[in-house]
């Protein structure tokens, strides 16, 4: 072997080590980066299924007092807790509450927020700016504050025990946040949409519809969810201003398993594992454009 081999050798080693790095594109991992990422993701997922499946476990449990000594459910799982709710409570009319109060805070909230965030997004009126402080404003005042002159303010009009106080009252805690955050995803739409429905003759409303909320389908994803995940675990104004159990939501009906003296803690996991269903199946349903809305939302405020 020649001495010219050997000054070339490790120099052309060298070249193909750099030329392979350049090689790799940007945000590509390599095989230790790409380990360490996935054993990352797999603890979070660890973490946050950890309480889900504790929960369930302990929905197996025959008796109240399981949750003392989980060790001996795993020789005893039985189904009857589950068999005991939906029979021998309101579980339904609980389901129906939530639903009516839950779809009906996402639909008028998502619609309220929405508009509200295309109108600050897209118009220039006295006093645009200050109009998404006050919204955020009202996030100030803690819930026991609100909670008597509200109830003054709906028995005045009548709505006490009935579900549009609730859909009003949860409207009115997610609302602002949906605003923002709609406001910020309709920034990042062009304004050269708007110019060519007004070209077209579309009215500002007829733009918005037409054109805008299609490609706003992410934010509003993520809207109707935060919406609906807010009137199902609202607990406060439900329990102060519902007063016939048949219309308890599913946050109010779990308090009945617990009295002064008693707790039965088996029925709590066997519903509270039920009332994850129909947030599960809402959940699945906008997940598609979830993280887009979550993102994008975002990146120009």
């Amino acid at each position: 072997m020649s001495t010219t081999t050997l000054e070339k050798t490790p120099a052309a080693a060298a070249a193909a080590g750099r030329s392979a790095r350049r090689s790799r594109g940007r945000g590509e991992r390599g095989p230790l980066g790409a380990a360490v990422l996935h054993a990352g993701l797999a603890v979070a997922s660890l973490i946050a299924l950890a309480p889900v499946a504790w929960l369930f476990y302990l929905s197996l449990g025959p008796d109240k007092d399981d949750y003392l000594h989980p060790s001996r459910i795993a020789s005893r799982l039985t189904f009857s807790n589950y068999n005991f709710v939906l029979e021998h409570t309101a579980f339904f009319d609980w389901f129906k509450s939530t639903m009516v109060v839950a779809l009906g805070t996402t639909v008028i909230g998502v619609f309220v927020a929405a508009t509200t965030g295309y109108a600050v997004s897209r118009m220039r009126f006295p006093g645009y700016k200050s109009l998404m402080w006050v919204l955020l404003l009202t996030q100030a005042f803690p819930i026991a504050i609100l909670i008597v002159p509200m109830y003054e303010i709906f028995s005045e009009l009548g709505l006490i025990d009935t579900y549009w106080a609730l859909i009003v009252i949860n409207c009115t805690t997610a609302v602002p946040y949906s605003a923002w955050l709609l406001k910020g995803y309709f920034d990042t739409i062009p304004f050269e949409i708007d110019e060519a429905g007004r070209v077209d003759g579309l009215s500002p409303f007829g733009t918005f519809a037409r054109l805008i909320l299609p490609l706003a389908r992410p934010g509003l994803a993520v809207a109707a969810f935060y919406n609906f995940i807010t009137a199902v675990g609202e607990v406060a104004f439900a329990t102060t201003f519902m007063l016939d159990d048949s219309k308890y939501t599913f946050a109010v009906g779990l308090q009945t398993f617990v009295s002064e003296h008693d707790a039965q803690w088996n029925y709590m996991a066997a519903t509270a594992v039920l009332i994850a269903i129909p947030v599960s199946v809402f959940f699945y349903l906008v997940q598609k454009n979830l993280v887009t809305g979550l993102t994008a939302g975002g990146t120009k405020g």
